[in-house]
């Protein structure tokens, strides 16, 4: 057994091949009660030491729906107290590691902490305290109410931070060099954490895993909360949504958003610009020079639509019709499908608007932001995910490089996306590259300029690749 000791009290953890294991850390008190729908607040003390055994409640939600649900395990531990956080670490206290803070996606209302998938073990025995996290999910994280704050799951981060600042030093991590990592809605979370006031102080780096910055107004987020109301009957309120019996509200929820996906859009959760967490767009932030002094690692995969595309069978049902309908919604350059072809001969159409929608959604807005950061004081570095997947035709899909990065290629949920054979010196090398990042800021190969270099992560092994797909890209430019 392992002791720490934090603000609000000890904690007991294990100790699992040599590495100190912390699960269930409360860093906000329960959102529950009068807190349902309030900003975090701080955890009440306790006496004596505190078992941090086992994963801590997750976040209200619903399972992923069919078929992603056989392809993203999402664990659902009962409980109120969601707001918590696990800790890995091989250092003694005061050891001052590089601490890395993770943040997962599931379109802001799905995931947690305790996939298995992000096991911090890898990190602690390479050198870094892994930190990972829970934080409110669906409309009670970022619903919109005139009654309530918005983009509370984001201010939960913010606390889950701000735990790391006051009590890492503890279990051997240096508070002074924290970098916050996460994929997907993980990713544009930190986005918007990398443009807001309230995080000075917090980090000193932040990898952007297929998430580009993003938000939107209260008006169009609204949106999703006012069809949950129509659903239940109810005023769109944080008061009258209180009053709902969980599982009803998360019954709302499901028939709210059943028809929406990350890359194809449609009602959903998203991070709003609410004038103080938020206080502007954060893609235009960034680019005009907020957290100009930190490194930023970013990138996707080649093929992230597939995850959506081929499971469900989209990809086969797109015909050529619906392609032109569809880039004619996006008043897209009438010679798109061409160029785009041109680099993929034998592309079905389905294919192709997966991989326009890719780059709209992802590669494009990476691409303008590490533009507009080059010249910064801190460093910017691209990379991009392509080692395709032999499961399922899912290719370089989206989520499918997590295990890579986590070197936990052996976890039953990593082989469910990357099969049995995925290549572990590409996981050693991308672990190490994002171990490397957090020590030092430094991944491995060049930071972002005129040449505009991306580490390419292959079958081949890793590489470097300058200006890739250019003639697409420049189409959106």
């Amino acid at each position: 057994m392992r002791l720490a000791a934090t603000a609000s009290g000890t904690v007991r953890g294990t100790d699992e091949d040599g590495v100190a294991v912390f699960r269930g850390i409360p860093y906000a008190a329960a959102p529950v009660g009068p807190l349902r729908f309030a900003p975090p607040a701080p955890v009440p003390p306790w006496d004596g030491v505190r078992d941090a055994l086992a994963f801590g409640p997750t976040a209200p939600k619903n399972p992923y729906a069919p078929p992603l649900d056989a392809l993203l395990p999402d664990p659902d531990v009962p409980g109120d107290g969601c707001l918590n956080l696990n800790v890995w670490t091989a250092a003694p206290e005061g050891a001052g590691r590089p601490v890395m803070v993770w943040i997962h996606g599931g379109a802001l209302r799905n995931g947690s902490s305790a996939v298995p998938l992000y096991d911090g073990r890898a990190f602690a025995r390479d050198g870094v305290v892994l930190v990972s996290l829970n934080h409110r999910l669906g409309v009670e994280g970022f619903g919109v109410f005139p009654d309530a704050p918005a983009n509370l799951g984001l201010r939960d981060q913010l606390a889950a931070l701000a735990w790391v600042r006051d009590n890492i030093r503890a279990f051997g991590g240096d508070p002074h060099n924290v970098t916050v990592f996460g994929e997907s809605a993980g990713a544009v979370g930190i986005a918007a954490l990398l443009a807001s006031p309230r995080s000075a102080g917090l980090l000193r780096r932040a990898v952007l895993q297929s998430g580009a910055p993003t938000a939107v107004t209260p008006r169009e987020a609204a949106r999703t909360t006012a069809a949950m109301a129509r659903w239940l009957g109810v005023p769109a309120t944080a008061r009258e949504f209180a009053r709902v019996d969980r599982a009803r509200l998360l019954a709302a929820q499901r028939a709210a958003t059943a028809k929406g996906t990350p890359l194809t859009g449609g009602r959903g959760f998203r991070i709003v610009v609410d004038g103080d967490v938020v206080p502007r767009d954060p893609a235009t932030a960034l680019a005009e020079g907020a957290a100009a002094d930190v490194d930023v690692l970013m990138g996707g995969n080649t093929e992230e639509y597939r995850l959506w595309f081929v499971p469900t069978g989209l990809a086969d049902r797109i015909g050529g019709t619906a392609l032109r309908l569809a880039l004619l919604r996006r008043r897209a350059p009438w010679r798109a499908p061409s160029v785009y072809r041109a680099a993929r001969p034998g592309a079905s159409p389905g294919e192709i608007l997966g991989a326009i929608a890719t780059d709209l959604v992802l590669r494009v807005p990476l691409n303008r932001l590490a533009d507009a950061r080059t010249g910064a004081r801190g460093r910017t570095f691209l990379y991009e995910f392509a080692w395709r997947s032999p499961v399922r035709g899912l290719g370089a899909c989206h989520a499918l490089e997590i295990g890579f990065v986590f070197d936990t290629l052996d976890t039953p949920d990593s082989r469910l996306l990357a099969g049995t054979g995925a290549p572990r010196s590409l996981a050693r090398a991308m672990h190490r590259a994002w171990i490397d990042f957090a020590t030092h800021g430094d991944p491995g190969w060049p930071r972002w300029d005129a040449g505009r270099p991306v580490m390419t992560w292959s079958a081949e092994g890793a590489h470097i690749v300058h200006a890739p797909r250019e003639a697409e890209r420049r189409l959106w430019s």
